[in-house]
C-alpha cells in the first residue's frame, strides 16, 4: 500500500517513518503544490491521499480519481470556510473537533472519516503542533480501519476567512479579549495581533494572562516605516 501526504508545514514531515512502520505502508511526502497533479498520483497510484495542512486548491481531478482526505479544525458542518482557529477563539470556544473528510468541490462539505477531540488551549502555534500529532494518529487510524466517509449530520454554519486587519486590539474591551487575539495569531507565518497609536505600530507575542493584566512581547515600529 502506498500513502501520500501532502502538506505546506514541516512539522508533518517527521511523522513519515512512523505512519510506514504502523501501517504497513509506503509513505510519500510532498510539499511543493506543482507536485498535486493528477498525473503525478497516477504515477505514484495511493491508496491514501492526506492533506493535513494545505493552503492551496487541489485539483479536480486530483480528488474526484483518488481518495482524497483533508483535515479542518471544527466540529462540522458547524465552522466550514477560512481561519477555523481563529474563527472559533474570537467567538470564545476553546474546545473543538479535527475532522477528517473526503475533499470534495464544496469548501467543507465532504463526507467524514473521523473526528476526534480537540483542545483550543496554548498559542497558535502549539496548537498546531497538537493538531498535527492528532493528525497523524487520525490517518492511522483511517488507514488500519480503512474507514468509510459518512455524509455530514445538520445545519451549516460557514465561517469567513480572517485578515491581517482583523487582528487590530485597539476596540476590544476586555483583558481575557486581548488575550485571545494575541495567542491566536501567535505562530510562524501569521500577521501578529497588533494596536496602532498615531506614530507606532505595535505586534504582539508571547502573551500570558496575570491578575489584572497581560504580559507580552511586543514588537514597536514606526508607521511611517
Amino acid at each position: 500500500m502506498r500513502i501520500v501526504i501532502v502538506s505546506n508545514k514541516s512539522w508533518h514531515r517527521q511523522y513519515v517513518g512512523e505512519l510506514a512502520s504502523r501501517t504497513g505502508s509506503e509513505v510519500v511526502y510532498i510539499d511543493n503544490k506543482s507536485e498535486v497533479t493528477y498525473q503525478k498520483f497516477v504515477s505514484l497510484r495511493p491508496e491514501w491521499v492526506f492533506f493535513p495542512h494545505w493552503s492551496y486548491m487541489i485539483p479536480a481531478d486530483v480528488y474526484e480519481n483518488f481518495r482524497c482526505v483533508v483535515f479542518h479544525m471544527t466540529d462540522l458542518p458547524f465552522g466550514r470556510g477560512g481561519s477555523p482557529l481563529q474563527n472559533l477563539i474570537s467567538r470564545g470556544i476553546y474546545e473543538t473537533k479535527l475532522s477528517a473528510l473526503q475533499c470534495c468541490g464544496e469548501v467543507d462539505a465532504g463526507d467524514i472519516y473521523l473526528k476526534r477531540n480537540l483542545s483550543l488551549w496554548g498559542n497558535a502555534e502549539e496548537i498546531y503542533l497538537r493538531a498535527a500529532e492528532l493528525s497523524k494518529e487520525m490517518m492511522i487510524e483511517i488507514v488500519r480501519g480503512n474507514l468509510r466517509a459518512e455524509p455530514q449530520q445538520g445545519e451549516a454554519v460557514v465561517f469567513k476567512r480572517r485578515t491581517p486587519d482583523d487582528g487590530n486590539i485597539g476596540e476590544l474591551r476586555s483583558l481575557e479579549k486581548i488575550f485571545d487575539y494575541i495567542r491566536m495569531l501567535d505562530a510562524n507565518s501569521y500577521p501578529a495581533a497588533f494596536l496602532d497609536t498615531e506614530r507606532l505600530h505595535l505586534e504582539f507575542t508571547r502573551a500570558s494572562l496575570k491578575d489584572g493584566y497581560i504580559l507580552a512581547d511586543a514588537k514597536i515600529r514606526l508607521r511611517d516605516n
